[in-house]
């Protein structure tokens, strides 16, 4: 399988959370540090990406209040995401934060955050080391490690080398990401995270509803450039999301496509970036929206009840 298509997705993501954040859709000031300007894009694709970050944000900010300081996030497939500064911004306080890509994808983050003093300012802690490697970096309770999500053992090993606790409530989050790995890769991988963790929440953001034609014509678009969709079959419905975790040994599983979560988001939030730019067409961003979804899993009963009605 040639990674390097899927690899670039990460730079077509960052650009267009650049050009989002840019045109005052979210604040982000740490993306521009890991990606230059570039062409502005559609209002449909910028919609999107905000429903995208505020929507996965939302469940994200669900986990980190139910475990009050003593969570751990696994960003899955991270590529150049600021979610941890973010965070830090915010005051967030968490046990642990790891962040895991493939290692030509780490080696370039971990460039940016050692050229770039307002990255490291965020990630050093007081009398605190950093280690830095060319795909690895750890300060404090931020760690950044290469690796190949299809190779479970070198996976543990990593999170084993970042002192993640099985025993502490672990929220793993991939957006992007499972569609390109073989199915049962993923089956693997999840299996194994139920096997491993006591307390366990998935957020996932991927493509839904991929059978009928504006799903075919997303895909022939994809894989004209490269893309090999290996995991595409759980991409089906909204059924076959949530049964991709349940057949792994899940607890439950609950999954809303990208129209549902638009609309749960608080109102004037959503009348403020609808202002932003005019929407010729509302029918294409509803399409777009039809057409990707967030599906979250637990493990044990302390997840149960997070549910997009707390948007």
């Amino acid at each position: 399988m040639d990674d390097e298509p899927v690899k670039a997705t990460n730079d077509d993501a960052s650009e267009c959370k650049r050009c989002a954040v840019q045109l005052g859709y979210w604040q982000d000031k740490y993306i521009t540090h890991f990606i230059r300007p570039t062409d502005r894009r559609t209002p449909e694709i910028n919609r999107g990406y905000y429903a995208r970050v505020k929507g996965v944000e939302s469940f994200i900010q669900q986990f980190l209040k139910k475990t009050n300081g003593n969570g751990q996030i696994v960003n899955l497939g991270c590529g150049f995401d600021t979610l941890y500064w973010r965070l830090k911004d915010d005051g967030v306080r968490m046990s642990s934060f790891v962040e895991l890509d493939f290692p030509s994808v780490t080696s370039r983050k971990c460039y940016t955050i050692k050229r770039n003093k307002a990255l490291l300012e965020r990630i050093h802690e007081q009398d605190g080391e950093i280690k830095l490697s060319q795909t690895e970096l750890h300060a404090g309770n931020y760690h950044l490690m290469g690796v190949d999500l299809r190779n479970i053992a070198e996976v543990e090993n990593k999170l084993h080398q970042a002192d993640v606790d099985l025993s502490k409530p672990t929220l793993f989050i991939a957006e992007c990401v499972l569609v390109y790995v073989e199915s049962d890769c993923v089956a693997r991988l999840l299996s194994w995270i139920t096997s491993k963790f006591m307390s366990t929440m998935f957020v996932n953001y991927e493509m839904v509803n991929m059978n009928d034609t504006f799903g075919n014509v997303m895909l022939s678009n994809l894989r004209g450039r490269g893309c090999n969709l290996a995991g595409i079959v759980a991409c089906k419905s909204l059924e076959a999301q949530r049964e991709r975790f349940l057949s792994c040994g899940w607890d439950g599983a609950k999954a809303w496509d990208m129209v549902q979560v638009y609309y749960a988001l608080p109102n004037p939030e959503r009348h403020r970036i609808e202002g932003i730019e005019f929407l010729d067409e509302q029918e294409l961003l509803m399409q777009l929206f039809q057409h990707y979804c967030i599906s979250i899993a637990w493990q044990g009963n302390d997840f149960a009840d997070i549910d997009i009605s707390y948007l």
